[in-house]
């Protein structure tokens, strides 16, 4: 017992020694993937002042960044709340959702969905980085969004 305790307690500490940051990936068709797979290889070496990690699985069209980790994905389905009256913030011609909740709790972990692109990009930026580092990441992305991805609807 006293073994299957001791490793319980490593493997959380091997966990937070680094190693590739485990995402989800979505569904998606085969022309999304490649446009998600080329808009991923033209995301930064940094983030928010973040260094980019490695995800798991490798070919995962997403990145993270730092520890906590930053993490963008490609090709996520329309976030829960999001609809044609919602509310966009705009960085850089891009108008990005964000959960009405999140706006105003700094404690909160934000998610920003480019929600009007095709595929969606979305940013999952820990607590521990705001105020600053999810305007930060709007204004980077928006470019490589404009570049790869599809306007679908203007989200103002």
């Amino acid at each position: 017992m006293r073994r299957t305790a001791a490793l319980l307690l490593l493997v959380p500490v091997l966990a937070a020694c680094g190693g590739p940051v485990d995402v989800d990936v979505p569904e998606m068709s085969d022309a999304d993937r490649a446009t998600c797979d080329a808009f991923t290889a033209a995301l930064p070496a940094t983030l928010a002042e973040q260094e980019r990690d490695d995800v798991d699985p490798s070919d995962a069209p997403a990145a993270a960044y730092g520890d906590p980790a930053i993490v963008v994905r490609c090709g996520v389905p329309e976030p829960k709340g999001f609809d044609l009256a919602a509310s966009c913030e705009q960085a850089n011609g891009v108008g990005y959702y964000i959960p009405d909740e999140q706006y105003d709790d700094q404690g909160l972990d934000l998610t920003i969905t480019a929600a009007g692109y095709r595929p969606r990009v979305e940013v999952t930026v820990p607590a521990e980085y705001r105020p600053n580092a999810g305007p930060a990441a709007m204004a980077v992305l928006a470019p490589l969004i404009k570049e790869h991805l599809t306007l679908v609807d203007d989200c103002d």
